[in-house]
């Protein structure tokens, strides 16, 4: 680790001066603190990785001085499954020090028997749910994946009542039918809100490096029928669920939902894609479990914190580079992109 700390921050910043792409603020970083998962998720390739890679606090420890001078807010947990690290605990009190906000994205599968530590050291949770439970464990590929998610909300929320669990599905070729069941299922186990995003299924991102083949996608992805049945899915959801739409229990707008549509409609080669509002690249980042540092979750990495400073990988020639190259409209990875993130200036100063 003695690379990463020989230029500090500061340096960094007074070198870069006023270029237009130089980050200045960073509101949002996404920590993978560990890379294996203990689910066998069909849409995702992240479980087959073998050997256990994880960032530990000592790790993070010659970045802090980065993420003060970057002023991040925001560290969001993903992964691989942040539950299977070794000392997450240890981790979330060094960002805590710092005054940021923690958010756990989860599985949910070790939530009961690290209920305390999450109560105790996150500052909200959002957990992966696929459908009602029969379905939620034949994507998840573990039985019982429901029940102990259920029962893992259950525990936290016994420990702090308060704290704000969310739910997030992947709408895919197994649970398309079932939206307004598994708006109803997250209600049963006493989600704050759910979410609903298309399957990402031409990226390289989720242990991906070669992409999918054109079978692979078609496992997951939904043909020119089943993009009818789910649109009806999707215009059955608006109706009958209201109430929900109104109050945010279901997330996204009526337009962001009928978006899902178009996703696969596009897919499969029926309309443009279209990229969504985004500028993630310039108010976030990306860290996985080896070190590696990318611009959002589906584009090429642009250096690695056990080299250099995250600072002075985010304002490196080659980022600032591709920042100014990036045109997110005609890009083909952000037409494509499922996982967009937008802040406005008063979200970034």
């Amino acid at each position: 680790m003695s690379s990463s700390s020989a230029i500090p921050a500061s340096d960094v910043v007074r070198e870069l001066g006023a270029h237009p792409h130089r980050i200045r603020a960073l509101p949002v970083l996404v920590l993978f603190p560990h890379n294996r998962c203990n689910c066998r998720c069909v849409m995702c390739d992240i479980w087959r990785i073998r050997q256990g890679r994880e960032i530990t606090a000592r790790d993070l420890e010659p970045h802090l001085e980065s993420i003060r001078a970057l002023g991040v807010r925001w560290v969001v947990f993903s992964g691989g499954e942040p539950q299977m690290h070794t000392d997450l605990p240890a981790l979330s009190r060094a960002l805590r020090a710092e005054g940021i906000r923690l958010t756990l994205l989860t599985a949910g599968l070790l939530l009961e028997p690290q209920a305390r530590s999450v109560a105790d050291t996150i500052d909200d949770v959002i957990v992966s749910l696929d459908g009602p439970p029969e379905i939620h464990d034949r994507i998840r590929r573990v039985p019982g994946a429901f029940d102990r998610l259920a029962r893992g909300v259950d525990a936290v929320r016994k420990l702090r009542p308060e704290m704000v669990v969310r739910g997030r599905s992947t709408v895919q070729k197994a649970n398309y039918r079932y939206l307004r069941e598994t708006a109803q299922s997250a209600k049963q186990i006493g989600l704050n809100s759910i979410s609903f995003l298309a399957v990402d299924v031409t990226s390289r991102a989720f242990n991906r490096p070669d992409g999918w083949t054109p079978e692979a996608q078609s496992g997951v992805a939904l043909n020119t029928e089943e993009v009818r049945e789910l649109e009806a899915e999707v215009e059955a959801l608006i109706r009958e669920r209201s109430q929900d739409l109104a109050t945010g229990y279901v997330v996204e707008s009526v337009e962001k939902l009928r978006r899902i549509v178009r996703h696969f409609r596009a897919h499969l080669g029926q309309l443009a894609p279209v990229a969504p509002r985004c500028n993630a690249p310039w108010v976030s980042a990306v860290v996985e479990a080896d070190g590696t540092v990318r611009p959002c979750f589906f584009h090429r990495a642009l250096g690695n914190i056990r080299e250099k400073p995250l600072l002075a990988i985010l304002n490196s020639e080659q980022a600032l580079n591709f920042r100014e190259r990036l045109d997110i409209a005609s890009d083909p990875i952000c037409r494509r992109c499922v996982c967009s993130l937008y802040l406005s200036p008063q979200d970034v100063l």
